[in-house]
């Protein structure tokens, strides 16, 4: 365990942005209320373990090139902060703006699918999802597995895989029922004003924090 302890902060610092990021609704949160609708919530949690997949697969390809930048320039750390701190300022406007007019929360029609084409579904719309590279960007800016070896960068990979099934399982369980969807349309606008207010200070803090 004392091997995990120097990464302890910036496992805390990633995983946070990850949770909060993921509890943002986007299309696959309707894309996840339509599958559990419409098929049932066990097919919606294989589309729920696509999309973690999909993340998973960002997130190493992520961290490879973010090593190889790395490895070849010393000045790429504090760049690529600056570049993860201006991407959260824009989920922080988005989310504000949210605040201020809070769209429909719709339910995407999807018709009955096979299980494999569920989680190649889910997997496809991740890994293509321009936002979602980016977003992973942002949280190897915090340089939470920078230096570490095989095992923490295993864990921590095996960690933001959890996050986002379980976030996004929680959209299609919970969201699937009527009445909670109708209870959380009615205080979106204070969820997205703290979404908002995390993604600023999240900014701040990574444009702030020393290289």
């Amino acid at each position: 365990m004392t091997e995990f302890a120097p990464y302890f902060p910036g496992f805390v610092a990633a995983y946070a942005i990850l949770l909060v990021g993921a509890s943002s609704p986007g299309p696959a949160v309707a894309m996840l209320l339509g599958i559990s609708t419409n098929q049932g919530r066990g097919p919606a949690l294989v589309t729920c373990a696509g999309i973690a997949t999909g993340s998973m697969t960002i997130n190493i390809l992520t961290m490879l090139g973010v090593g190889l930048i790395l490895s070849q320039a010393a000045w790429a750390m504090s760049l690529l902060k600056l570049i993860g701190a201006a991407y959260l300022v824009w989920l922080a406007y988005g989310a504000f703006k949210k605040a201020l007019n809070p769209p429909k929360l719709s339910v995407m029609k999807t018709p009955k699918q096979a299980t494999a084409m569920l989680f190649a579904q889910g997997y496809a719309l991740q890994v293509t999802n321009p936002k979602a590279i980016v977003f992973w960007l942002a949280i190897a800016a915090v340089g939470a597995v920078e230096g570490a070896p095989g095992t923490v960068i295993a864990a921590f990979v095996a960690g933001a895989f959890a996050i986002s099934f379980t976030m996004h399982a929680a959209w299609a369980l919970f969201l699937s029922s009527g009445p909670i969807r109708t209870a959380y349309a009615s205080g979106r606008r204070w969820i997205e004003a703290g979404l908002g207010s995390f993604f600023s200070f999240a900014a701040y803090k990574m444009a702030t924090s020393e290289s």
